[in-house]
């Protein structure tokens, strides 16, 4: 393996897939600095304002001149605006989609509305923070009473909770997310039974709630609120003994075989590295290339993280409107950044950075491969239900658990998750499969990591290991539990976005 590797001949600089030491030759170029792993080495001599040049793609401008052999990062790389050709659907492709008689199934369980889950849990959601509290007891008092022992079907009582819910508005767009994000979860196919608990003066009302949604209690779905039911103790009472009745209700559904085109796939990276756009992210998107062939569906979000390679997606734009939606989404976080003195530039983080990723062009262009190479065929806002089948995008931050949070309110059954520095996470209800770019970090979190992306730098083609991610998705959504689903994840990463002024 060589100890570096140049992605496009259009590149101006080499990626250090091992560290190259100062004095050390490099294509005929000798190395000036140290060249840290994962990061980048001038493969020539670049001028002062001319592009830096990655996967064929301006990632950057550089500085000052920057002689070949030099570390080419932030001390000598900016970001400043530049035209971008969007294209819209200049590169869309007849997709080659599986025969039906022989597509592949899982094991999952087949709900009354005819989604598919993969898990099969009973939620305790609140309407307002002021009721965490109690659903956090609720949850864990019948995980200690040990009831869910004779219910094996039931994968366990979860407390989604979070921090929002009054000192919010009653109408507007902190409202309506909020709204839609909690419905999106109550309804996502990985919950069975679904517990809502509230505090009852708060501005997010459940009454209210559920007639948006044209809405029931029924055995399945039940809700509560402190100040009714008479206090902390009575309503911690009552909530375990409203998911004692749910209990054998949930648990009476069993796994059956179903095609894996019912399989709604969320695509999240984080804590990414120089190696994440070579080895993890196009891998994974190998394997959503194969579930679209399926057809199925794959969420690719996080849209501060694709900023500066939108328009490689609006090539791919099926229909003109879905590649003006995408632009339109761009235009709107550049516009939200600067009224909070921020600049889309602010990310890459400092984790980031030390793993060799040096502008937000970088990092986008990386995180973007991720999607795969079929047509993208639908732009969703936040937490939407998705309802197209094959590559669609959602609209969210790029911080990871509000932006999972908003896949799985959209109807995320399973999630991959991309990693180069070593991110801890969990998405219950939804099963999260880990994946290691680089193999240091595989070995070093292997308690954490599923899959080990790694070997593509050391010789696996990125579409072989995209086939063993495909087929660790099929065992996942079977039951295969992952490695954050047995360290406990899962609990603390619900994170509706919020927006506007907290009053």
């Amino acid at each position: 393996m060589l100890p570096y590797i140049q992605l496009s001949k259009r590149d101006n600089i080499v990626l250090a897939i091992n560290q190259i030491a100062k004095g050390d030759l490099v294509r005929d170029v000798v190395a000036v600095n140290r060249i840290p792993r994962g990061h980048k080495m001038a493969a020539e001599d670049i001028a002062a304002e001319q592009p830096i040049v990655k996967y064929g793609q301006t990632i950057g401008f550089a500085k000052q001149r920057i002689a070949a052999g030099e570390w080419v990062h932030e001390h000598n790389v900016y970001v400043r605006a530049f035209e971008r050709d969007y294209a819209i659907g200049t590169n869309t492709r007849t997709t080659q989609f599986v025969d039906e008689g022989s597509r592949q199934n899982f094991m999952g369980y087949r709900r009354p509305d005819g989604k598919v889950g993969t898990r099969n849990f009973i939620a305790v959601l609140t309407s307002v923070n002021c009721s965490a509290s109690v659903a956090r007891f609720i949850a864990e008092e019948i995980k200690q009473s040990g009831a869910l022992r004779d219910y094996p079907n039931v994968d366990g009582v979860i407390a989604l909770v979070h921090g929002t819910g009054c000192g919010i508005g009653t109408t507007g767009p902190a409202y309506d997310l909020l709204r839609r994000t909690q419905w999106g979860v109550a309804t996502n196919p990985n919950v069975g039974g679904v517990l809502m608990v509230g505090l009852g003066c708060e501005a997010f009302q459940i009454p209210r709630w559920m007639e948006s949604y044209h809405v029931s209690e029924s055995p399945t779905f039940r809700t509560m609120t402190i100040q009714e039911v008479g206090g902390t103790r009575k309503t911690v009472e009552a909530g375990v003994q409203a998911i004692r009745e749910m209990l054998p209700l949930v648990n009476s559904i069993e796994r059956s075989p179903e095609p894996v085109s019912e399989l709604v796939l969320a695509l999240q990276c984080g804590g990414s590295d120089g190696y994440s756009g070579i080895s993890a992210n196009p891998a994974l998107g190998a394997a959503v290339d194969l579930l679209v062939a399926q057809g199925g569906t794959a969420i690719l979000s996080e849209t501060p993280e694709i900023y500066g390679a939108e328009h490689l997606l609006t090539l791919r734009a099926e229909k003109p409107e879905v590649g003006a939606k995408l632009i339109e989404r761009i235009r709107w976080w550049e516009n939200y950044t600067a009224k909070h003195d921020m600049e889309m530039n602010n990310n890459p983080s400092p984790g980031n950075k030390l793993g060799g990723l040096t502008t937000i062009l970088e990092k986008s262009l990386g995180a973007s491969a991720k999607g795969g190479t079929t047509n993208l065929r639908a732009v969703f806002e936040y937490a939407e239900r998705v309802d197209e089948r094959g590559l669609v995008f959602m609209d969210t931050p790029g911080y990871d658990p509000v932006a999972a949070t908003g896949q799985v309110a959209g109807g995320a059954n399973i999630l991959c998750f991309t990693t180069g520095r070593g991110s801890a996470f969990g998405c219950k209800p939804t099963p999260s499969i880990k994946l290691a770019s680089n193999t240091y970090i595989f070995d070093q979190m292997h308690e954490d990591m599923d899959i080990n992306c790694g070997k593509v730098l050391e010789g696996v083609t990125v579409e072989a290991m995209g086939k063993q991610i495909f087929e660790a998705i099929i065992q996942v959504a079977s039951g295969s539990r992952t490695k954050s689903e047995k360290l406990g994840y899962g609990d603390n990463e619900f994170v509706p976005w919020t927006l506007g002024a907290t009053m």
